[in-house]
């Protein structure tokens, strides 16, 4: 059988998320899956961007990367989703790409695939759980399958996330992802990926 077909969409502002898909990446390579990361593009205009050192150098770093379209979604068995945490909901980065995906969706083509999301804030209660089971919501109206990890490792104990993986940052948006959330993105990758091939079997 093919490989699985696992695409990573997100959005990054000051790079947390953006390193998360990465290592997304690497875990669904080993999982076995055919791998596209994906950036959607920033909407902030380059006075908000260049107010925050962290943000600008980010978006300097990685502004040729490539960006997500509608066929990345169409092409996958798998979707993990990566957005940093606003107001408890998703980025206006990611929601307008996904609201671009109105003919995919009227076509069907975005269902029946396995989903699932990542993300991160400056602080512990910051609205992560929010975040995914708003992103969650748009899975639904998809007909996708949320494949959230759940508690279906003992590792899922120490990061403690079971709608998704999550990650804080800290007031200075530096600190680094530690052993529990790299844990926890391989083990969502490894995850999705075995469920998309049953899905898709």
């Amino acid at each position: 059988m093919a490989d699985v077909k696992l695409t990573i969409i997100y959005y990054s502002s000051t790079g947390t998320v953006h390193g998360m898909a990465e290592r997304l990446r690497d875990a669904g390579q080993k999982a076995g899956a055919e791998v596209r990361l994906r950036q959607v593009p920033e909407l902030a205009p380059k006075e908000a961007i260049a107010s925050n050192a962290a943000w600008s150098q980010h978006f300097d770093r990685t502004k040729d990367e490539p960006k997500a379209t509608a066929d990345d979604v169409v092409w996958a068995d798998a979707v993990l989703i990566g957005t940093p945490t606003r107001y408890g909901n998703v980025s206006s980065q990611l929601k307008q790409f996904i609201d671009t995906l109105g003919p995919q969706w009227g076509q069907g083509l975005l269902a029946n695939k396995a989903y699932a999301g990542f993300t991160a804030s400056m602080t512990e209660h910051g609205g992560q759980e929010s975040t995914l089971l708003a992103l969650y919501n748009t899975i639904y109206h998809f007909g996708g399958v949320v494949v959230a990890p759940g508690y279906t490792d003992p590792l899922k104990f120490a990061d403690g996330n079971p709608y998704g993986v999550s990650h804080v940052t800290g007031g200075g948006n530096d600190t680094p992802l530690g052993d529990a959330q790299l844990a926890a993105l391989d083990h969502l990758a490894t995850r999705i990926v075995t469920i998309a091939g049953k899905l898709r079997a």
